[in-house]
């Protein structure tokens, strides 16, 4: 598949059949995912991918399912063959950052609050974006959900210092209801890109 067919074809899908993915594809996807950026390349981001049913459901409990199917949504996250939980840890930046060749030793030890930008949610957005993108090039279908992320944390076992921002059910697609939010509309491409300066052109640049 083009890189530009699976973005166009990229949405958030609620609605899955249950057919379990081969263990190829899903190490195909969390392959991609590893690739995504890390500021310094820390790699302070990581995945637990999970398809065993009874987990599943539990996740799909924390990440507030009940919401979604209490508002006519299929049960998409307990229904998807597997969910991918990301995880990013800001120690592991931090760590990266008061290492030599970062950080000189005499300035003494940095911290978070030095991070005008913390790069590690930027970093995880690519990963999440890669898992999206990933599942589409797979002929599959991704969705994401937020939800209690210290109980997801504490249900996965993951380290206190890993917080994981979204559960991603990764399946094949069926017909399903789609956001009322979409009927909002794309914003105009004049509005989302400008050229040079804020204000100074906001069309396309001229052709020389």
């Amino acid at each position: 598949m083009e890189f530009k067919e699976a973005v166009q074809r990229r949405r958030m899908v609620r609605h899955f059949a249950p057919d379990a993915i081969d263990r190829a594809v899903l190490e195909r996807i969390a392959a991609a995912a590893q690739r995504a950026p890390s500021a310094g390349f820390s790699q302070g981001q990581r995945l637990v991918i999970v398809t065993d049913a009874a987990r599943r459901r539990r996740l799909a409990e924390l990440a507030g399912e009940a919401f979604y199917t209490g508002q006519g949504f299929d049960p998409w996250l307990s229904e998807a063959p597997v969910l991918f939980v990301p995880a990013v840890s800001a120690k592991v930046y931090i760590d990266r950052y008061n290492e030599p060749d970062k950080r000189d030793p005499r300035a003494g030890p940095g911290s978070e609050d030095e991070w005008g930008v913390p790069y590690w949610w930027m970093d995880i957005g690519c990963t999440v974006m890669l898992i999206l993108l990933a599942a589409v090039d797979e002929g599959l279908a991704a969705g994401f959900a937020g939800g209690d992320f210290d109980a997801i944390r504490s249900e996965l076992g993951m380290p206190d210092d890993y917080t994981p921002v979204g559960v991603i059910p990764v399946g094949r697609p069926l017909s399903d209801k789609k956001s009322p939010s979409l009927r909002r509309g794309w914003r105009s491409s004049d509005e989302f890109a400008r050229w040079e300066t804020w204000q100074a052109h906001r069309g396309r640049l001229p052709v020389s």
